[in-house]
């Protein structure tokens, strides 16, 4: 159990909870404009180069968490595959096919975007996206893809399950009060990534 379920983080699957998945034979492919098509198991994952962000998630639905994020560096999984010059956008799916969403290729290279797997140590359960889900603490979490099968390298951005609904493709966090986790205290954010809050 990781301090995601002791600190009562909400749990927000818009498509569905997915249940309990299998870790141990969990894959995640990575396609498209690359030049060469990978496929990563959880063993492959957490063989890879560890690294860790201590920084929020922060949910356009009110809520924001701060911990201790472990994976791998985005840009380590996309430098296996080897995007093409015309990459410019990723675009991610997760379990069974139906939550969707795109971030920027200059994004996904920075240093905190991760396939994330830990959280202040604990392996990520079900409930908040495990067992690898995507971490990219600069845009709202909707672009933070749970339960990842699937990595497409594109040269477009395409409108995924949010944002077909009205949600903004670019996913940029505003300033707004919100429910700080960690505290259970509303405060206030500045807007962009959120490194603190206002009071």
């Amino acid at each position: 159990m990781s301090n995601l379920t002791t600190m009562s983080t909400p749990i927000f699957w818009a498509e569905g909870h997915p249940g309990r998945l299998d870790r141990e034979g969990w894959q995640v492919q990575v396609d498209g404009l690359v030049e060469r098509p990978t496929t990563l198991t959880w063993q492959d994952i957490v063989a890879l180069p560890k690294s860790v962000a201590d920084a929020w998630l922060t949910s356009v639905s009110g809520f924001t968490v701060r911990g201790r994020w472990g994976g791998v560096k985005l840009s380590d999984v996309l430098a296996l595959a080897a995007p093409m010059p015309t990459a410019a956008h990723l675009c991610f799916t997760s379990y069974r096919g139906i939550y969707t969403t795109c971030i920027p290729l200059e994004i996904a290279l920075q240093e905190r975007t991760l396939v994330a797997y830990e959280f202040d140590g604990e392996l990520l359960e079900e409930d908040y996206g495990g067992p690898v889900r995507i971490f990219c603490p600069y845009l709202w979490g909707y672009k933070s893809a749970k339960s990842l099968i699937g990595i497409t390298v594109q040269a477009e951005s395409t409108p995924g399950f949010w944002e077909v609904r009205g949600y903004p493709d670019s996913a940029q966090i505003k300033p707004r009060m919100i429910l700080d986790v960690n505290t259970g205290r509303r405060r206030r954010i500045a807007g962009g990534e959120v490194r603190g809050f206002v009071n």
